[in-house]
């Protein structure tokens, strides 16, 4: 039998805020020691009364507004019940029947097709305190608990379950991320915390319309985590119907090093929680004027970016769908495209040629060293101002594009201006015929086959020889000169041959 998944996601964002969601505790836990980010309110202590954080509140209805949400004008908090040892004070403040944004929208594409993903809520509630397992000496466990993080301002997205495969999950959340990410509202850093993801997945017979059994899958910290535990429990699900088994509803959480999904508990519903209305807060009347001030503040998103950037700079639609995924991504490619250099007097470089340029160099050899050493584009010491420097160097022929390669690299290791690496080093182009002409007779001197291979007729055995040239000249040869030098070497050579 064929079989179709169909997927929801909730996403839990922490916001950007200077303190924590009801207290006045600084909400920058992540460096700070244990349990130093603390109160009576965060600690949960009795008659400590919560105080509800505007900054979150505003955060989240643009996000929603982002999202194409509509905002209600009443909206409350609840309190939802549940024994954890991380929640302080036995319930959590959440929102249940009174969100601030409903009934939105997210366009994604996945291999070329737009698809819209309906968005059922976005609301607001407290982040939980952190739990820390060890083991000890004696083999005996123990967990340790971290306050820091409770209280901590937290949003919640939930979709629809209208997705239907991981790759339109993944879609999803990249998509998602991107927004949140140019709204300012967090960090959304999935490393630490900040963007996380809970998935809720289920398979049905091709054609059925009732929802089948789903699994919430946890413990995911990547796009890649996330992508990798749905297929496995696609996978699962659909292994257990066909063994005549039964998909139980349960919390499963994700093993990254196993690479499978292990049973955490049965899977709760709303009237678990024995959600109420929070008698401490009062509830909240969102007027007009409040939701058209905050519209009017929101900024300019991935996907209307993505389009000026091919009509101010003339991407194709390729470069700048990369380019303005993220935001930072973008805002440095803006960077380094208001710096474009002059040739001479009141002559401009080809702008069409340069922007382009230096997309390639930022998605080229900028992103294999990201990668490479693990860092993100806030963190590297490449400047916009030293890549726009580079490719100077490049168009006024002082280096090739093969030598300016090595000076990206070091300039990435050593936050050195091109400039300067290249006066230091001794890095420049060779245009001069007689000394290029030695590295090509070397080349040619030491590679009979090739030069055979040549005479045969295989053209590519001339481009081989230039790369000795290039090799034997450390990248200074001036690539068109050593290719013409290396032809009339061959032709000479064979000239002096039967």
């Amino acid at each position: 039998m064929d079989y179709e998944t169909v997927i929801g996601l909730e996403v839990h964002v922490q916001l950007n805020t200077r303190s924590k969601m009801f207290c006045a505790c600084a909400a920058d836990y992540q460096t700070a020691p244990p349990n130093s980010r603390v109160c009576p309110v965060c600690l949960g202590l009795p008659g400590a009364l919560p105080v509800i954080n505007r900054q979150a509140v505003e955060y989240t209805i643009m996000t929603g507004l982002a999202l194409g949400c509509r905002i209600p004008e009443y909206s409350k908090f609840d309190r939802k019940n549940y024994p954890y040892p991380d929640l302080m004070k036995g319930y959590q403040i959440s929102q249940y029947d009174l969100p601030f944004a409903v009934s939105g929208c997210l366009e994604i594409r996945v291999d070329g097709q737009t698809k819209v993903v309906g968005v059922e809520r976005v609301h607001l509630e407290e982040d939980v305190a952190k739990l820390q397992h060890f083991s000890g000496e004696d083999g005996d466990a123990y967990s340790l608990v971290d306050v820091n993080r409770s209280g901590v301002p937290l949003m919640e997205i939930v979709s629809k379950p209208d997705m239907r495969s991981p790759e339109e999950a993944r879609a999803y959340l990249t998509t998602l991320h991107s927004i949140v990410q140019y709204l300012g509202v967090s960090t959304a850093n999935m490393q630490d915390g900040s963007f996380r993801c809970d998935a809720n997945i289920s398979i049905r017979p091709q054609g059925a319309t009732e929802l089948g059994t789903r699994s919430e899958v946890k413990n995911m910290n990547s796009f890649r985590s996330v992508f990798q535990a749905l297929n496995y429990e696609v996978e699962r699900q659909r292994r257990v119907v066909e063994d005549g088994g039964r998909v139980v509803q349960e919390t499963r959480g994700w093993l990254e090093d196993r690479g499978v999904t292990f049973s955490q508990r049965s899977k709760e519903y709303a009237h678990d929680y024995r959600y109420f209305p929070e008698p401490d807060l009062p509830p909240l009347v969102v007027e007009s004027a409040w939701v058209d001030r905050l519209r009017a503040q929101l900024p300019e998103l991935a996907y209307q970016r993505k389009l000026r950037f091919m009509d101010q700079y003339g991407l194709p639609e390729y470069d700048a769908d990369l380019l303005t995924a993220s935001r930072l991504t973008a805002d440095y490619y803006e960077q380094a495209a208001g710096q474009r250099p002059q040739n001479g007097v009141n002559n401009e470089v080809n702008t069409g040629t340069f922007f382009k340029n230096v997309s390639n160099w930022m998605l080229g050899d900028l992103s294999r060293l990201m990668n490479l050493h693990g860092q993100d584009i806030s963190r590297i010491k490449v400047t916009p101002a030293h890549l726009v420097q580079l490719i100077s160097l490049i168009d006024g022929g002082t280096l090739s594009v093969s030598l300016a390669k090595t000076v990206l690299e070091e300039c990435f290791e050593s936050g050195e201006g091109p400039d300067k690496i290249v006066a230091d080093k001794g890095y420049s182009q060779i245009n001069d015929s007689s000394a290029v002409e030695a590295a090509v007779k070397q080349a040619i001197d030491q590679n009979p086959k090739a030069v055979a291979d040549y005479w045969s007729g295989k053209e590519t055995a001339a481009k081989f020889l230039v790369g000795q040239v290039m090799k034997l000249t450390s990248g200074q040869a001036k690539p068109d000169l050593a290719q013409q030098l290396v032809l009339e070497g061959l032709e000479a050579a064979k000239g002096g041959n039967p």
